[in-house]
């Protein structure tokens, strides 16, 4: 069966045409400006593939050098465009390199160098590709599996791209060798197939950027970066289940900024956010990278440690000394920044609520004390003692006597 290459291009080119225009209207729709920078650059992707399939032997050489370089700007925009998507700025010298170099070497070699220019055009495109592939592999928040889709797209794009130069360069000049290549069907296939299977790669990427963020929102505090409540409890479930099964102790400290209602009615709520922030950022620079901590309530913070109750107290005591010394000052003089810290600890296994509430009890009893101090749970709570009474007495495997009862 004989397929019309022009046709299959011509009908390529719509395609992208369409999904380009369809990115710009939803990039816009939703504030997304990466899909801004994807619709531009499937627009000209499918300008330069149609303007060359259609009037590539009536063109001139300034009209089929421009045509090229929109091209390479395309490649450009594509690389620019998974930039922004990754929260970077545009390179905005790197989006007309490609172009520039394309024309600096045209314009230099001899009219011949027909080969020498088609490598030139192919590196350039393969840098773009290679570019673009990078930007998404350093993407470490998602799995290899659902990255790798992402990372083989830029290089068929990069690939895509390249065709009209390499058709133009050195299949247009030889007559009926382009309407009886092969290549050039398996090309012209590729191309339609490419440019239907993006769409669904994109979206897949914003759909799982949208859930992320929306499953962040709700385990994430607004305020100091943290996690709240629900998104600690979720995290520290994990952490306490892996260290069960290593068999490793576990410790829980539960922090609260004394006389923080005082701060409020003083100098004012957003003052008293910003002691909130400043708290936040000790705590985070106080812990190691392996421990975790959150916002619980209004002033109340929490962390979740992997280690012995008595280097947690240690970390706790750093974490006092740290905000205590603050050396916040105000029109009136300093203002006086202290925390009171409840700190217990379990064997492997212990259940978060456990260790949640003899570090509350270890707490009270700090601001009892004087506040602007570090208490240690003393005793095991009763719950605790009768899981270490079934785990002892059950016919379970070791691994399985150690895994937690999480509420």
């Amino acid at each position: 069966m004989s397929l019309d290459t022009s046709t299959l291009y011509l009908v390529a080119a719509m395609v992208a045409a369409m999904l380009g225009a369809m990115l710009l209207f939803f990039g816009k729709q939703e504030n997304i400006p990466a899909l801004q920078w994807w619709g531009t650059a499937y627009l000209l992707g499918a300008a330069s593939v149609a303007l060359w399939t259609l009037s590539a032997e009536m063109l001139g050489p300034l009209l089929s050098l421009a045509l090229n370089a929109v091209g390479f700007i395309a490649c450009g925009m594509v690389w620019n465009a998974s930039r922004v998507f990754h929260g970077r700025k545009p390179n905005l010298p790197g989006l007309v390199f490609g172009a520039i170099a394309w024309i600096g070497a045209v314009t230099t070699l001899p009219p011949d160098a027909h080969a020498l220019r088609l490598t030139i055009g192919a590196g350039i495109v393969a840098i773009y590709a290679a570019l673009t592939a990078t930007e998404l592999w350093y993407e470490r928040r998602r799995t290899m599996q659902n990255r790798w889709p992402a990372i083989v797209v830029p290089v068929l794009h990069g690939f895509v791209l390249m065709l009209p130069i390499l058709l133009g360069d050195l299949l247009h000049p030889r007559g009926d060798l382009f309407a009886s290549s092969i290549w050039v069907t398996v090309f012209s296939i590729e191309l339609v197939l490419y440019v239907v299977g993006t769409v669904f790669v994109i979206f897949m990427m914003v759909s799982e950027r949208t859930v992320t963020a929306h499953k962040n929102a709700a385990s994430v505090d607004p305020l100091t970066g943290m996690f709240n409540r629900r998104g600690f409890a979720e995290a520290t479930s994990r952490v306490i289940e892996r260290e069960a099964i290593a068999g490793r102790p576990v410790t829980v400290m539960i922090f609260d900024i004394d006389h923080f209602k005082s701060i409020n009615d003083r100098f004012g709520h957003p003052a008293g956010d910003e002691i909130l922030k400043l708290f936040a950022t000790v705590v985070v620079n106080s812990l190691r990278i392996t421990d975790l901590s959150g916002r619980v309530g209004g002033e109340e913070f929490a962390a979740l440690l992997p280690c012995s109750l008595e280097e947690a107290v240690v970390v706790a005591e750093r974490v006092r000394e740290a905000f205590e010394g603050s050396g916040i000052v105000d029109d009136t003089g300093p203002v006086a920044t202290t925390v009171s810290i409840g700190v217990a600890g379990g064997p492997a296994g212990t259940e978060l609520e456990v260790l949640l509430a003899a570090a509350d009890t270890a707490l009270y009893q700090a601001k009892r004390n004087g506040r602007n101090r570090v208490e240690a749970a003393e005793e095991l709570p009763l719950s605790l003692e009768n899981w270490r009474r079934k785990t002892a007495g059950s016919m379970r495997s070791p691994q399985q006597a150690v895994e937690p009862r999480l509420a």
